[in-house]
């Protein structure tokens, strides 16, 4: 039970910071991939700091596993942060290492129960903007076919891509930049299904009420007619009574 507190004391203090370098993390990968003229210093710092912010993000889990009594059931239930861990590893590319950030962030951000529908849609939107914006943009400005050259380029096409309307004005042209066209088209459809859906449990949960209210309206009218009604039926009997009684 100690232990349960600790993981939930350390859950609630690190939220901000791990948020904070979540921030860091993406301007160091904007960066690069917006000023494509910038020096290799720079471009040396903010892979650093893209590293630090990932190893920040192991530590952290390593911590959870080691403060929670029920280890095996914390990596069965966040299987999805341990491979969030461990992709970079494998693989170290920079697209990778954003998605695995991303997943860490949006695993933490959900612990919060303050974070409500609308924060959690917009939060998402500006995410799936940027990260598909510069994902793109990264692979597609080198390419000899490629018509995604600039970053307003790269946040139109997004846009459009994620609400799926797709003008085709601008579509990538190298097997990267499909596979990051498909995870944004069914990220949008995925979003746009959970909004759909919450809206209508909203509106199913006001009919509900409602009919509830009337149900209870319902009840009390009953149960008051049914009162009239005893007591008309006793007003008789004892308005019989005196009559026989006067006879």
């Amino acid at each position: 039970m100690k232990q349960q507190s600790a993981q939930t004391r350390w859950e609630r203090r690190t939220q901000r910071p791990l948020l904070a370098l979540a921030v860091a993390f993406a301007v160091a990968y904007a960066v690069p991939i917006v000023d494509s003229s910038a020096g290799q210093d720079l471009t040396v710092v903010c892979t650093v700091v893209e590293w630090v912010v990932w190893g920040a993000f192991a530590v952290d889990y390593l911590i959870r596993l080691t403060l929670t009594p029920r280890r095996k059931e914390f990596v069965r239930t966040h299987w999805l942060d341990l491979c969030a861990v461990v992709l970079p590893v494998l693989q170290p590319l920079r697209l990778l290492r954003l998605v695995s950030t991303l997943m860490l962030v949006g695993r933490r951000a959900r612990m919060a129960p303050q974070i409500r529908l609308t924060t959690y849609v917009v939060g998402s939107v500006v995410g799936l903007l940027m990260f598909g914006s510069l994902a793109v943009l990264s692979v597609e400005r080198e390419s000899p076919n490629g018509n995604i050259r600039t970053l307003g380029d790269a946040v139109w096409w997004s846009f459009t891509t994620m609400t799926t309307v797709g003008y085709g004005d601008h579509a990538p042209t190298t097997g990267l930049g499909r596979m990051i066209a498909v995870g944004l088209m069914l990220s949008g459809i995925a979003l746009l299904g959970v909004v759909t859906a919450n809206i209508a449990a909203w509106f199913i949960s006001r009919f509900e009420k409602d009919d509830v209210e009337e149900r209870r309206q319902t009840e009390a009218i009953a149960s008051l007619a049914e009162e009239v009604r005893l007591l008309r039926a006793e007003v008789a009997r004892l308005a019989a009574d005196r009559e026989e009684q006067r006879s």
